[in-house]
């Protein structure tokens, strides 16, 4: 199971910690919408701002979101392969 969460309502004015949890939800900006996986974690933030967002169950799993690097880290390890 996945939940489709979209930012339907404008955050101007919302307090600092429901700018956090929109931003933890990965939603940027006005109509941003994301698939997330279906955890207590994530129905609590979408509690939090029930009244900023949508979401909705939907059949499946939510995309993996696949973790890079950082650019440091990255340019580092292709100059000691290079150096190789």
């Amino acid at each position: 199971m996945a939940l489709k969460v979209k930012l339907t309502k404008s955050f101007a004015g919302a307090s600092e910690d429901m700018l956090a949890t929109i931003t933890g939800l990965g939603l940027k900006k006005f109509g941003d919408e994301r698939l997330l996986k279906d955890t207590p974690a994530i129905r609590g933030m979408v509690n939090k701002v029930r009244h900023l967002v949508t979401a909705e169950t939907v059949q499946g799993e939510a995309p993996k979101t696949a973790r890079r690097k950082p650019r440091k880290i990255r340019v580092r390890d292709a100059a000691r392969a290079k150096a190789q």
